[in-house]
C-alpha cells in the first residue's frame, strides 16, 4: 500500500454506524439460529467460522498495510484473541468450562473492547474490518449459546463468576510473565493501549490491573443474576 490508512476515532459517527451494523447482524444470526433446522447449522457454523479464523486474518490484514508489525500482532495473547478461540470451540464442543468463559468474558470484557477500541486505523482498510468481525463474533457467540443453544451457568449462582474470574487471574498471572521476558504488552499488563479506554481513569499501573480485577468481578456476578433460580429470588 501507499500510505497509512486515516486513523480511527472512537466515539465518531463511523463507529457508531459500524456498532449499529454490528448488533444487526448479529441479531440476524440470533434470528437464524432460532428457527432451528438448516438455519441453526449455518448460523452456529458462521459464528464459529468467524472466532476461529479471524485471528489470522488479522494478522494479514495488518501485513497488508506494509508496515513492520509489533509482537502482539503475531501472537494471540491477548484476552479479545483467546476469547475468540475458545468462543469458537464453544459453539462446536457445548463444552461447559468453554461456554462458562465465552459467557463472562465475551459480555464482560470483549464488548468493552467495542465501545472503546485498540484501534488505530480507520474503515475501509481490513484491520479495521477484521477488529469490529473478532469482537462482534465473541459477543454473538456469548449471546448465542444462551438464547439459541439454552445454556445456562450451573448453580451456585457465584460459581460461573468464580471460574471466569479464576481463569482470568490465570491469564494476568501467564501475560504478565511473558510480557516481562519479551517486552510486549498482552493483556494490556504492562500500560493501557495508546487509544482512551478504561483503563485510563483506574490509576496508574498496577493498580489500574486491581481496579480492573474488582469491575470484573461485579460484572460478573451481575451477568449471572438472571440465571438464579426461582428459590433463591
Amino acid at each position: 500500500m501507499t500510505g497509512m490508512p486515516a486513523p480511527f476515532h472512537a466515539f465518531s459517527l463511523q463507529h457508531w454506524i459500524t456498532l449499529a451494523i454490528g448488533a444487526l447482524a448479529l441479531a440476524a444470526l440470533v434470528v437464524a439460529g432460532k428457527r432451528g433446522g438448516n438455519s441453526r447449522r449455518i448460523a452456529t457454523g458462521v459464528l464459529a467460522f468467524a472466532n476461529l479464523t479471524v485471528y489470522p486474518l488479522g494478522v494479514a490484514a495488518w501485513r497488508s498495510l506494509g508496515e513492520p508489525l509489533a509482537l502482539d500482532k503475531f501472537v494471540p495473547l491477548h484476552l479479545c484473541d483467546l476469547a475468540a478461540i475458545i468462543a469458537g470451540f464453544a459453539l462446536l464442543t457445548r463444552c461447559r468450562l468453554l461456554c462458562t468463559l465465552t459467557y463472562f468474558w465475551g459480555l464482560a470484557a470483549t464488548s468493552q473492547a467495542l465501545l472503546t477500541p485498540a484501534l488505530t486505523v480507520a474503515f475501509p482498510s481490513p484491520p479495521f474490518v477484521v477488529f469490529f468481525v473478532q469482537h462482534f463474533a465473541v459477543v454473538g457467540a456469548a449471546l448465542y449459546l444462551v438464547l439459541v443453544d439454552g445454556w445456562r451457568p450451573l448453580p451456585p449462582l457465584w460459581r460461573g463468576p468464580g471460574e471466569a474470574f479464576g481463569w482470568g487471574l490465570v491469564y494476568l498471572g501467564m501475560v504478565m510473565c511473558v510480557n516481562r521476558v519479551l517486552g510486549s504488552n498482552f493483556g494490556f499488563a504492562t500500560h493501557p493501549p495508546d487509544n482512551p479506554s478504561l483503563l485510563d481513569h483506574l490509576g496508574p499501573w498496577p493498580w489500574y490491573l486491581v481496579s480492573s480485577l474488582g469491575i470484573a468481578i461485579v460484572l460478573f456476578l451481575l451477568l449471572a443474576l438472571p440465571f438464579r433460580r426461582a428459590g433463591e429470588r
